[in-house]
Order: C-alpha cells, then structure tokens, then sequence
C-alpha cells in the first residue's frame, strides 16, 4: 500500500510542475491542445493543463538580420556580388500568421531579395549601381512589407552593405581613378607654374622698371655734375674743350682704379700706359676743337634756293631767314 501512495504522489508531483512554464521576454509561445491552437502566451510564468495542452513553439520577437549574398548582372554586362541585409521582426498581434502560415521566413526573405535585385540591377551600369544602392534597397524594402505583412513579418529597414565587381574590372576602375586624379594633379601643378612664371615676369619687369630709373637718375647726376665741374675749370681759365676732354680722362683713370680694386677681375685695357693717357687727352681736345670749327662753319655757309622748275635743290644756311625770291 505504501509504495503505491509514493507513486502516486510522485506522479502528481510531475503533473503539477508540468502544468507551469515559463516565457522569456520578448517571446511569445504558442500552446495546442490535442494538436489544435489554443493560445499565444507572453512573457512571464504561465499555466496549462498537463498532458492535454502543450508548447507547440516559441516565436522570437526580437528584431533579427539576414544577409543575402547575390551575384548579378549589370546593364553593362559586368557581374557584382552584393549583399543585401534585411532587419526584420515578427509583429506581435501577428505571431499566429508568423509560426502557421510560413514555415520557413529566412528562405521566403532570400527569394523576394533575390527577385527584387536581379529586376532592378539590370537596369543600371556599374557606376550607377555604386551611386543608387539606396534606391535599390528601397525597392527591396518596398516588395518585402507587401509580402511578408500578410505572414505577420514586419521589415525594419534593408541595406546594400557591399557591392564586389569582378577583380578585373575593380582593377581597371582603380586605374581609372588614378589616372583622373593624375590629370587633376597635373592641371593643378600647371597652373602653379603659370603663376610662377607670371610673377617672375612681373617681378622682373617691376625690377628693370627701378634699374632703368635708377640708371637714368644715375646718368642725369653725372651730367649735372660735369656741367657743374665744367663751370668751374671755366672759372680758372681753361676752356671748354680742354675741361671736357680732362673730365674724360679723369673718368677713365677712375675705371682703371675701380677695376684694379677688384682682386677677381681679369680684364686688361689697351694702350694702358702713362703716355696714353696724355695722347688721349691731346686727341680729345684736337677732336672738340675740330667739331666746334665744323659747327661754326655750317652756321656762316649762305642758304641756297631750290630750283622748282628743273626740280634740284642744294643746301641753304639753316640761320638765314631771307626770303629767296627776293633775290630774284
């Protein structure tokens, strides 16, 4: 009698823990009994009937991701691999759609990521995939919640987080871009070296520009400074001519001691000896003497008149002022 009360205590025991269960949070658990549905059962500490109702499943109502790898073609026929991943959950007030009517989520997800890329990547060239990957998971998006609503998914959000060409042609847009960014770079240093050169040019301009005020500053002081020195031989008694030619030399026997101070130089002037020096000055003086006679002759020589008829003509004094027909 005792072994038989032990069993039967140890038997309802077993039918009294196996009436409660737990749900974890964010699940929810569907129970049957007898094998049709009975409830959804959330979070928490829940009870059913032993032996007739049981836990048919558990739902995760958690967001979840899958990745779908497609190899496709582009409108210029070069093939990419693009992943696509998808967020979605189940809908809570949906988990009896989510658990009867599809029995595999993740393979009907792939299918319609699968259909809906392979329509919209034939449309575009590579670049332009590149460029619109958001508008390809949009429509990803799009075909998904009309879809998977009526199975009690709700798609959070879809990404195109990769697009992988072949090697070949990743290596030749590679080599694409670096040569436009060889040419940018070239422009750029052109430039630089125009600007350069402008500034150079400018610079030198502006350089030649001051020398050539400088020289000529230069050159009106000297002369100034011979009128003031001629003035003063003037004063003592010699004449223009002799003052001349002594500033002369005197300004020639300063470049020879201005070319002796510099060690560097290598330039020899010939004749240079002490006797020409006087030979230049008694040539210089003899050559002004003669020009001035030369002056003074053109001035006193009589104009002549110009033969209209036979149409010659000769020199005339340019001092005479005489008509010529009175002459006549």
């Amino acid at each position: 009698m005792v072994p038989f009360l032990s069993f039967l205590l140890f038997f309802g025991l077993i039918i009294l823990f196996s009436s409660f269960f737990t749900v974890k949070q964010q699940t929810a658990v569907v129970v049957e009994r007898f094998g049709k549905f009975t409830s959804i059962r959330n979070s928490g500490l829940q009870l059913k009937i032993p032996i007739i109702d049981r836990v048919a499943g558990r739902v995760n109502l958690r967001i979840q991701q899958l990745d779908v790898i497609i190899e496709t073609q582009t409108k210029d026929n070069v093939f990419v691999k693009m992943k696509v991943s998808v967020q979605f959950k189940v809908i809570q007030e949906h988990v009896y759609e989510a658990f009867y009517k599809l029995e595999y989520p993740h393979d009907q997800i792939t299918a319609y990521v699968f259909d809906v890329v392979r329509a919209e990547v034939p449309k575009l060239i590579l670049d332009d995939v590149f460029v619109r990957k958001d508008d390809i998971a949009i429509a990803v998006k799009r075909e998904l919640n009309e879809a998977m609503l009526a199975y009690g998914y709700d798609i959070i959000n879809t990404l195109v987080t990769d697009i992988d060409p072949d090697i070949q042609v990743k290596n030749a847009m590679n080599r694409i871009n670096a040569a436009e960014r060889e040419k940018t770079a070239a422009m750029f240093e052109s430039e630089a070296q125009r600007i350069r050169i402008v500034a150079k040019a400018q610079a030198e301009a502006e350089s030649k520009k001051l020398q050539g005020q400088g020289i000529a500053d230069q050159r009106r002081e000297i002369a100034r400074g011979l009128v003031e020195s001629v003035e003063v031989l003037n004063k003592v008694g010699i004449g223009s001519n002799e003052a001349s030619a002594l500033i002369v030399v005197t300004q020639h026997y300063d470049t020879l001691q201005a070319i002796g101070a510099d060690t560097n130089s290598n330039l020899i002037l010939l004749p240079n000896s002490p006797q020409a020096g006087s030979d230049m000055l008694n040539n210089m003086v003899a050559s002004f003497a003669a020009s001035n006679q030369i002056g003074e002759t053109m001035k006193n020589q009589p104009k002549r008149q110009k033969n209209l008829k036979d149409h010659t003509s000769t020199d005339y004094n340019p001092s005479d002022t005489s008509n010529p027909t009175d002459s006549q």
